[in-house]
């Protein structure tokens, strides 16, 4: 089979927040008559970027054709659950023109890349292209790494230091990956914040990369669809802090699942969920919540102290008026019964 025989697929990495799902959104609603299948994969236990997904879904990309991998990064259980859903996909009547996988905020892209060597794939499938997803304002204030300033004032001191902070190696390993990168929330970034930005990835890439900005995941699919890299036939142009490693884990990171009442306010719960992110150094908050007195169900989406929420839906019949938030930190930041305490505590006492 030949490299045009192939199945395209498009891998969409970014860091926590950064605007991966809103893309996916506007792809799956306007990618110039091809048939997209979606993977999900999402870090921790409770899926929610793969229901919003879902929730959009049209004839030209149906639900059936988005698939969401919650149980682990999918690079780590690629016998389990990466091999078997790309065939299935590939079994799919139609059958999908093109893949786009969302890896969750927290992956390394490259040992997903090595993944598409599998024999039972190879000759199938290739990596169409990579495409990272920045948050302009994010990148600019150096949010990705916990202390950016002190990291760096180490090593002047110390000429033995050498290692990267957690976050900014998964940053850069993102950018070292990609065919493109997106810099999303421009009007956040302001044009200062734009050209800081630009600037840290220049620094940061092994090769020069267009960079694109994107409002509200707005991106002509012909720019991101149709790359042709064939990247997992590419792979030493794409370094990684981890080159050499015989395998990678997430134990720098960690998350949680805490289950909420129903809130009174939602301004209350956004005000909670923004102590949380200051006191607990807390990454990334998601998921769902119910209010009282309101049909419709409440998504909340939190990156660091920025909290983003909107009525997504009805609650369905019979459904439980639950809410039930993904709270995402690096291991050590990690305090499950303070972070439950200053989600539901607060609640329960107004009740």
């Amino acid at each position: 089979m030949t490299t045009l025989a192939k199945l395209p697929v498009t891998v969409i990495t970014g860091f926590l927040g950064s605007g991966k799902t809103t893309l996916i959104r506007h792809l799956m609603q306007n990618a110039g008559g091809k048939r997209l299948a979606v993977i999900v994969n999402e870090f921790g236990d409770v899926g929610v970027d793969g229901e919003i997904l879902k929730s959009c879904a049209i004839p030209d990309c149906p639900a059936e054709n988005i698939v969401e991998l919650a149980n682990g990064c999918i690079c780590c259980t690629v016998a389990d659950d990466f091999i078997p859903t790309i065939e299935a996909l590939m079994k799919l009547d139609p059958r999908p023109d093109h893949i786009v996988i969302e890896t969750s905020g927290l992956a390394l892209p490259k040992p997903l890349l090595k993944a598409f060597d599998w024999p039972a794939i190879r000759s199938a499938v290739t990596v169409d292209g990579v495409i990272a997803v920045a948050d302009a304002e994010a990148v600019a204030a150096g949010r990705f790494a916990p202390n950016v300033a002190a990291v760096d004032a180490q090593r002047l001191a110390d000429d033995s230091i050498d290692h990267e902070t957690p976050l900014s190696e998964v940053f850069e390993d993102q950018i070292s990956c990609a065919d493109i990168v997106l810099l999303t929330k421009p009007d956040l970034a302001g044009p200062e914040g734009l050209a800081k930005a630009r600037a840290v990835i220049e620094a940061e890439a092994p090769r020069k990369l267009p960079m694109i900005e994107v409002s509200e995941g707005i991106v002509d699919a012909r720019i991101i669809l149709g790359i042709g890299a064939a990247a997992e036939d590419d792979l030493a142009a794409r370094p990684s802090h981890h080159d050499g490693a015989p395998d990678h884990d997430h134990e720098d990171f960690d998350s949680i699942v805490v289950n909420i009442p129903e809130v009174s306010d939602p301004a209350d719960l956004v005000a909670r969920i923004e102590r949380l992110a200051i006191e607990q150094r807390i990454l990334r908050v998601k998921g769902y919540a119910a209010v009282q007195g309101k049909p419709m169900r409440l998504l909340v989406q939190a990156v660091g102290a920025r909290v983003r929420h909107q009525f997504d839906r009805p609650w369905g019949a019979g459904e439980p008026r639950q809410g039930r938030l993904v709270v995402i930190a690096e291991h050590d930041d990690i305090d499950p019964a303070a972070i439950r305490a200053a989600l539901v505590a607060e609640e329960v006492a107004a009740q």
